[in-house]
């Protein structure tokens, strides 16, 4: 186990005169706050014991039928028997890499891929083998050649873990075409894929994309989270896995935490159930695009020649490739002695590789702050530029992943 990129730096960044565009926290306080702690107070009130006993391994049966119907905005059609509540979608990653994983297996990963994931696989000593994305996506051809060369190798694959939508860290979304051609060369090699979609529902423009579970549902294991439609406090997730997964990912539970945390569910269950849930996703959405914007004009009209960078149409982040020459983790403290951060692109490859690349979060700083943090690193960056042209240099490491398309590509 090895420390997380993204937590080393938050006793750095929560220092109120660095501008941090590293963490991915959403934007709680558009909340409605005195409604929920209304709700929540009378929750305690009326049905104390009900909210402050233990619950079930699988989790509250009313919360995972709320759960069905939020999955459905993604075409996902589900029975809530066979819906597992976890304790944020992290601990469903957890629970399927132990149920699936031993030492030694393979698990296709996106390069980059969440730091989160990588370091649940690290801890069960899978094998990650990356596989590259760019602007579209996951990329089809790639992954085909991969799992044909595991294949002649004698490697055993266990599944391909994917954001495909307004993937973390890269911002891209998997497209329509290529999501039909992952499912079919998947069930070519009989590879399971484990579906992370915590961003889903946060789309800036149009509807839901249809998720890879809606078109797959004995092969597709669908993990969601309300940490970025409602609060990332509760700590509330769920896997939606066919029903001979869903006996083993409860018994796994079990063994883990004995249950879920009956208060959080249960407070997820009256907000679904009392609140306009639906109008306040779109409330964030506005808000995440008025950031998203804010970004995508500071680097417009502020990053140096030679950096290029994702334009996301919907969740949290921005994927930033520097100069040739430059080194995003050994300039992160300069960042910071310069009053702004970012997370470093190391910390988003098993491999340790992505130097020249970096993640930018919009989602939580005020858009004047953001224009802010883009201000300072642009000029860390024109100084690193300077540094290199002057005394020569390479980067340290290998710079592999997303090719980001450039600022004036849509």
């Amino acid at each position: 186990m090895v420390p997380s990129e993204i937590r080393a730096l938050f006793a750095m960044v929560a220092r109120p005169e660095v501008v941090s565009l590293a963490g991915g926290a959403p934007y709680v306080s558009a909340l409605p706050l005195d409604a929920v702690g209304r709700m929540i107070g009378e929750l305690v009130a009326g049905k104390g014991a009900e909210v402050l006993q233990y619950g079930s391994a699988q989790g509250d049966e009313r919360l995972r039928e709320h759960i069905c119907e939020v999955m459905a905005l993604e075409g996902v059609q589900a029975s809530a028997d066979d819906v597992v509540v976890t304790v944020g979608a992290q601990q469903a990653l957890d629970l399927i890499t132990k149920i699936f994983v031993d030492p030694g297996d393979v698990v296709l990963a996106e390069a980059p891929s969440y730091v989160g994931a990588l370091g649940t696989f690290a801890s069960y000593q899978a094998d990650v083998v990356h596989v590259p994305l760019d602007e579209g996506g996951l990329i089809p051809a790639a992954l085909r050649e991969t799992l044909a060369r595991l294949r002649r190798e004698g490697r055993r694959v266990k599944f391909l873990y994917t954001v495909p939508t307004f993937q973390n860290p890269a911002g891209v979304t998997l497209t329509t075409a290529r999501r039909a051609q992952i499912l079919e060369i998947c069930a070519e090699y009989d590879v399971l894929v484990v579906e992370d979609s915590p961003y889903g529902l946060l789309g800036f423009d149009g509807d839901p994309m249809r998720a890879l579970r809606a078109d797959d549902s004995e092969r597709v294991i669908y993990l969601g989270s309300f940490s970025k439609t409602i609060a990332s406090g509760l700590r509330v997730g769920w896997v939606l896995a066919p029903h001979a997964v869903r006996a083993k990912l409860v018994l796994a539970a079990e063994s883990a935490i004995l249950c879920p945390s009956n208060f959080s569910q249960l407070a997820v269950r009256e907000y679904l159930a009392t609140q306009p849930w639906r109008e306040q996703i779109k409330g964030f959405r506005e808000i995440y695009r008025a950031r998203r914007d804010a970004m995508l004009d500071a680097l417009d009209q502020l990053m140096p020649d030679g950096c290029t960078w994702t334009r996301p149409a919907g969740g949290f982040f921005v994927w930033l490739t520097l100069p040739e020459g430059l080194d995003s983790k050994a300039m992160a403290p300069r960042a910071i002695a310069d009053r702004v951060a970012y997370v470093p692109g190391t910390g988003f490859y098993a491999d340790g590789t992505g130097h020249r690349h970096m993640r930018l979060s919009y989602c939580f700083p005020e858009p004047h702050r953001i224009r802010e943090g883009v201000r300072r690193l642009a000029a860390v960056i024109e100084h690193e530029v300077r540094l290199r042209d002057t005394f020569g240099g390479t980067v340290a490491g290998g710079s592999v992943g997303v090719q980001a398309p450039g600022p004036d590509v849509v």
